[in-house]
């Protein structure tokens, strides 16, 4: 009995080292290209200077290493896509799951995060849904680097949720994400403006009411396969 006792009580303080102590993160490092569990954002050539609200997305490792889906069966690994970060939002791994064993989750799902794919650290998480992505075909419409971003955070239950998804994670950084520079925000936006001043010294106002429009189809469709048509963002 007193040996049972004795496992017991090693067992409850070895699982809760687990599930709460992590290993300190090394500071954000720009110009190094280092942003520790966070996610990173960069405008996209062509489509950003059209829509300056559709980038980017990757996610990084605890030691800030980035992450991006840019390619039919391929995850970029500390080679940021399209140049580097311009805005970043780094993540509390306290808000995510480690569950050690099935009868450990500090989130509500359980068994549906186990049976999805739960870790027990943030980096195997990440590296679980690199593997799952490696044989996935890129598409910026249904499949692209927002929807790898979205199995990371429900393979972690970031928030305590399963229902991260192409919308909420552009929203979560469009609305909370800091810009690494003032350059970022030139870069970000400047393309933009001058897309803007051409379009409408060429043709006028008209094309201020094309561009806005292009831009409400663009939401529709991920809106509509996001919430509505699911199976359009299978991915």
């Amino acid at each position: 009995m007193e040996l049972k006792t004795a496992y017991d009580i090693e067992h409850m303080g070895s699982t809760r080292t687990i599930q709460h102590e992590f290993w300190p993160l090394s500071p954000i490092d720009s110009k190094k290209a280092k942003f520790p569990c966070c996610l990173v954002w960069t405008p996209l050539p062509v489509v950003s200077w059209l829509a300056p609200f559709i980038g980017h997305t990757g996610i990084c490792r605890e030691d800030g290493t980035v992450l991006d889906f840019s390619g039919s069966n391929f995850v970029n690994v500390d080679n940021f896509a399209f140049g580097s970060a311009a805005r970043y939002l780094q993540l509390d791994r306290e808000q995510c799951c480690f569950p050690p064993n099935i009868s450990r989750h500090t989130c509500m799902h359980g068994y549906k995060h186990t049976e999805f794919g739960s870790s027990i650290t943030w980096d195997d998480a990440l590296e679980s849904s690199m593997r799952y992505f490696e044989h996935k075909s890129y598409n910026l419409f249904t499949c692209n680097c927002h929807s790898f971003v979205a199995n990371c955070l429900n393979r972690l239950c970031y928030e305590g949720s399963m229902n991260w998804n192409m919308i909420n994670v552009a929203g979560l950084i469009f609305l909370k994400g800091k810009w690494v520079d003032g350059l970022s925000i030139l870069r970000s936006f400047f393309p933009f403006m001058v897309v803007i001043i051409f379009g409408v010294v060429m043709v006028g106002w008209p094309f201020l009411i094309g561009l806005s429009l292009f831009s409400l189809l663009l939401l529709g469709w991920f809106f509509l396969g996001t919430y509505c048509v699911k199976s359009l963002h299978e991915c």
